[in-house]
């Protein structure tokens, strides 16, 4: 099983699945996961060789990053609230 985390193809599956959740549960939170597992699949195809606790590593990391990049680029200005006007159903 420990293996089957160093193939890139893993982790390109766990990524699309995150990026699918995303698109069920908009927020970024799983889009952050998604870019992360993405990140990990892209260095797995280098000829590096990560073990599991490494490949776990720089996947939090990488996704950590990739959140905070998002939550910084989509957020609302310090201060303003997100108000509705019509609703969907008008």
């Amino acid at each position: 099983m420990g293996a089957l985390w160093s193939l890139w193809w893993v982790w390109g599956v766990i990524a699309l699945g995150l990026a699918i959740i995303e698109i069920l549960l908009p927020g970024f939170v799983f889009l952050g996961f998604a870019i992360g597992a993405a990140a990990v699949a892209v260095i797995l195809l280098t000829p590096l060789s990560l073990t599991l606790p490494v490949l776990l590593l720089v996947f939090a990391v990488l996704s950590l990053v990739a959140w905070l990049i998002l939550r910084r680029v989509f957020a609302l200005p310090k201060g303003q609230v997100k108000t509705f006007e019509t609703d969907i159903n008008d």
